[in-house]
């Protein structure tokens, strides 16, 4: 039986992710629509994901103190 990278285990945590990523997305000027967006250029999704990674480690730092 063929693993679904794509499946939550806890459809909360899909939510959470989905809000986090349009949040990180509208930070750097990325117009991200609910579902698909494979439109978006190269540029722009990995803007969208490094915000993402920079907010992780600021609040991981962050949690540290």
């Amino acid at each position: 039986m063929p693993s679904n990278n794509n499946r939550s285990v806890v459809p909360e945590a899909r939510e959470a992710l989905d809000r986090f990523k349009m949040e990180a997305a509208s930070e750097v000027g990325v117009n991200l629509k609910q579902g698909y967006n494979g439109d978006l250029t190269a540029k722009e999704a990995g803007s969208v994901g490094g915000q993402m990674v920079k907010k992780m480690i600021e609040a991981y730092e962050h949690g540290m103190k």
